[in-house]
């Protein structure tokens, strides 16, 4: 059985595209890669950079972040109204109650600020994340 990685991003998708090229460029079909989209853009750019499967909308992700093994994003997907409104409360609580181990990048536009976590550029972070993090979590569940 494939391991199931669910990617959500919002707005225009760009973050989790970027997720889904590198994660397929490292995995390729050993992984089921799920884009969910805090909207319909979203999701159909996740699916044209390499998702196996997508669905967007507060429903596809509080059903598939219960039966996801990891889950991998910005941190925002766990803040309700964050991405000008996009990510309701609902998806924030089924993201942040999920069994599913969360790999989250610290990405906002929001007005807040993680103490103690250094600015780094997206593909720097998205390295850093499939090619060490995501291989360690992925052996473990």
């Amino acid at each position: 059985m494939k391991k199931r990685v669910c990617v959500i991003d919002g707005q225009g998708g760009g973050i989790g595209s970027t997720l889904i090229k590198y994660l397929k460029a490292a995995h390729g079909e050993t992984i089921e890669l799920i884009a969910l989209g805090t909207n319909a853009i979203a999701a159909s750019q996740m699916l044209r950079a390499g998702a196996n499967r997508c669905a967007s909308g507060e429903n596809a992700i509080c059903h598939t972040a219960a039966r996801a093994h990891c889950i991998v994003g910005p941190v925002t997907i766990t803040w309700a109204n964050a991405m000008l409104g996009e990510v309701t409360p609902k998806m924030a609580e089924a993201v942040t109650t999920s069994p599913a181990i969360k790999l989250l990048l610290p990405l906002f536009q929001e007005n807040a600020e993680i103490i103690g976590v250094t600015s780094e550029p997206l593909p720097h972070l998205v390295q850093t994340l499939v090619e060490k993090r995501l291989k360690e979590v992925l052996d473990h569940v």
